[in-house]
């Protein structure tokens, strides 16, 4: 393995800074309290560094963060083996305090219970990437997507629905 100089400390630090929202909202969508969004988080980043040197530039880095970020929370969401490490962000988006958080409380309580699939197509939908970006990140074409996107808000309208008759 090539030691890593500087120059890749600050790159890796400038585009974690860059995007930070973009990996955290990734994670948010996956997890079930604050403290696994922070592992998740924390994971995220690990598998970024590690994956760093060999991004090639074939996609935006927003695209290759987004890609990494879902594989990351996918995969530790199918091994279960998440371990809580605290860690201190700024905003705490699991807060029911506002009404910002508590639109994203009920924003996050909906989108969590669509499958895991759906719930990335809707996170890189909210986050307005073109659906040319979308479907290369999931691996499906752009019909699919539009006709999946089309389902996909159908069961959040149902579920929102649900919501307000309990």
């Amino acid at each position: 393995m090539k030691k890593r100089d500087n120059n890749d400390n600050l790159d890796f630090r400038s585009l974690v800074t860059e995007h930070r929202s973009t990996i955290y909202s990734v994670c948010y969508m996956y997890a079930e309290s604050k403290e696994e969004a922070d592992d998740l988080f924390q994971e995220a980043l690990v598998n970024l560094w590690q994956g760093f040197e060999g991004f090639r530039g074939d996609c935006s880095p927003r695209s290759w963060i987004y890609r990494v970020s879902l594989n990351t929370c996918l995969t530790l969401r199918r091994k279960k083996r998440v371990k809580t490490v605290p860690l201190d962000l700024s905003a705490d988006v699991f807060s029911d305090t506002s009404a910002t958080g508590r639109s994203n409380r009920m924003l996050h309580d909906r989108i969590t219970r669509l499958e895991p699939f759906d719930r990335a197509i809707i996170l890189l939908w909210l986050e307005d990437m073109p659906y040319e970006e979308i479907a290369a990140i999931v691996g499906i074409s752009v019909k699919a997507l539009g006709v999946r996107l089309t389902r996909i808000r159908q069961k959040l309208k149902s579920l929102n629905t649900e919501s307000t008759k309990h």
